[in-house]
Parts: structure tokens; C-alpha cells; sequence
């Protein structure tokens, strides 16, 4: 290689090798203790794809992957369409004080998620709480949110608050570039708002509204900071399965299993990257 290609290769290397050692390198021990087991009797020993073949006939396993996936399937598609709505609202320069808007629906995702948690914990309880003084003041009884079958949605309300002002910054970071030449002719061929938004900001919306989608689906099943801390106030709402990474880091802190809980995190990983692509090929499938 001659020198002029050398220097670019000396720009990139600083990336190339923090990039091997925070995330191929981790990568690539999990996938190695994966394959080993160890034991009271023998130690370590090499067991190939025996924890695989345990992870996909783990029931808890996968009563948290239902979880998960029950989530997606809910709480994504109301979070983003809450975020669209309120970029387009804001977009739309009809609404007065849209800077304090734009700023006060994004500022919950610059709180912390524990701290965010701990808050909406205080608020939903019913012996100490926002709940608690509601139905003091107003004689009622309010359903617990941290009761075992609420208490995914009350998550999913977190998870919402915090995360709603994030993709509403994408989405309307991709408006502001739209031309306006294209609102200006639509405006002289007689177009309305919401004919603007089917016609126009729609369209423009396809790739932010996929990155926001790939995000969330990723986030979901990351879905670990709000149960670790609900579990202090709610203990026998939140199992030590709730979430897949839940449950492995349980069985690594709590159960000393760290070869089976690298089997978790790998399948979860992989199914992740799965369904992350099916949704992407779908959609440029669909644009196309």
C-alpha cells in the first residue's frame, strides 16, 4: 500500500480498535462461554450447543420473550404515533409556543431512566403515592398499577414518557428539510393540511419513521433499567424473568450461571438482529 493510504488508515485506527475492544471482543466471549458449562463436579467443560438447545426449551425464557414481544407489539406503535402527531403539530407552525412544546416533550429523555422510574414508582403507589392521595381526596379506588397484571402497561407508560420526545426530534428534524417550494405549490393548487401531510410530510417520513422503528424494536427488547427498579416497590409483580436481559443478568448476579446467562444474552442478540431486519426488509420492500 503506498503512504498516501497508509494515513487513512491511521485516522481510522483509533475507531477500529475501541470499536473491537467495547463491542467485538464482548461479543465474541460471550459466544465462547456460551458454548461451556461449568460444574460443582469437573469444572469448566466444553458442551457445544447443549446451553442452546436449554434456552429454547427454557419456559421462562421465553414467558419473557412473550413479554417483550407483547410490548412491541403495543407500546412501539403507540409511542411513535403519539411522537408523529406531536411533530407534525409542532411542524405545522400553527401551534402557539411550539419552542417551549418541542423542549418540554423532549426533556424527559435527558432524565435519567432510573431516575424517571424511581419518580413514576412514587406516583403510581397505592400506599404512599399519587394513587394513594387520589383516592384519599376523592373517596375512590383506583386500580394499583403495580399489580401483576397491570404492571407491564405501567412500564410501558415510562417507557413512553421518556422516550416519545426522543423520536419526536427525529421526525421533526426530518420536516424541517422537506423543501418548501413543495408546500408553496401545493398551497396554489388549492392542497389542505391534512392533503399536505398524506401528500408530502408522510412520504418524507418513510426512513426517519424506520430508524425510529429499528430504535424502539432494539430498545424493547433491551427492556431492563424500569423492572430492575419497580421490582424494590413491586416484588411480586416483577418476576426475576420479566425481560430476557432481566433474566440474564439474574442468572449471572444472583445464579452464578454465566455460561447459560451468555446463552441468553447470544439468543437474544440474534433475535433482535432478526426481527430487526424482517421490519427493515419489509419496509424498503413496501417503499420500493
Amino acid at each position: 500500500m503506498t503512504r498516501r493510504s497508509w494515513i487513512g488508515w491511521q485516522f481510522v485506527a483509533p475507531f477500529l480498535a475501541v470499536f473491537a475492544l467495547v463491542f467485538l471482543a464482548p461479543i465474541a466471549y460471550s459466544i465462547h462461554l456460551s458454548l461451556y458449562r461449568t460444574k460443582l463436579i469437573g469444572g469448566t467443560g466444553f458442551v457445544g450447543l447443549e446451553n442452546y438447545t436449554k434456552a429454547f426449551e427454557d419456559p421462562q425464557f421465553w414467558s419473557a420473550v412473550g413479554r417483550v414481544s407483547l410490548f412491541l407489539v403495543v407500546q412501539v406503535p403507540i409511542m411513535l404515533v403519539l411522537a408523529l402527531l406531536v411533530a407534525l403539530a409542532i411542524d405545522s407552525g400553527r401551534l402557539y409556543g411550539a419552542s417551549f412544546f418541542r423542549i418540554a416533550i423532549f426533556l424527559p429523555y435527558a432524565v435519567p431512566a432510573v431516575v424517571a422510574t424511581l419518580m413514576w414508582g412514587f406516583m403510581y403507589g397505592t400506599q404512599f403515592g399519587l394513587i394513594r392521595y387520589v383516592n384519599d381526596w376523592f373517596g375512590t379506588t383506583l386500580p394499583d398499577p403495580l399489580a401483576p397484571d397491570l404492571v407491564l402497561a405501567a412500564i410501558g407508560n415510562i417507557t413512553t414518557w421518556e422516550f416519545v420526545g426522543y423520536n419526536m426530534i427525529i421526525l421533526y428534524a426530518a420536516l424541517r428539510v422537506v423543501d418548501p417550494s413543495l408546500y408553496e405549490a401545493a398551497a396554489i393548487d388549492g392542497a389542505g393540511q391534512l392533503r399536505i401531510i398524506r401528500a408530502i410530510k408522510l412520504p418524507a417520513l418513510r426512513g426517519p419513521l424506520l430508524i425510529t422503528t429499528m430504535f424502539s424494536i432494539i430498545g424493547t427488547f433491551q427492556l431492563f433499567t424500569e423492572p430492575v427498579v419497580l421490582r424494590t416497590i413491586a416484588p411480586n409483580a416483577i418476576l426475576t424473568y420479566f425481560t430476557p436481559n432481566y433474566y440474564a443478568w439474574q442468572l449471572s448476579v444472583g445464579g452464578q450461571q454465566f455460561n447459560y446467562s451468555a446463552t441468553v444474552a447470544v439468543v437474544m442478540g440474534l433475535l433482535t438482529m432478526l426481527v430487526a431486519y424482517v421490519v427493515q426488509a419489509r419496509a424498503v420492500r413496501k417503499a420500493g
